[in-house]
């Protein structure tokens, strides 16, 4: 990884990299945890 590339922050289920930058605060997901935990919630209601 270069200097110049922004760290990512990691999904807090699986802990693989997010497209969200480690600057954001909160939870943030990985796009398939994103998806599913989308798919949880769409079901929940």
């Amino acid at each position: 990884m270069d200097e110049k590339s922004p760290l990512y922050a990691e999904c807090v289920l699986c802990r693989k990299p997010t497209e969200h930058p480690e600057s954001v605060k909160g939870i943030v997901y990985c796009p398939v945890c994103e998806w599913q935990e989308a798919q949880r919630m769409a079901c929940s209601g």
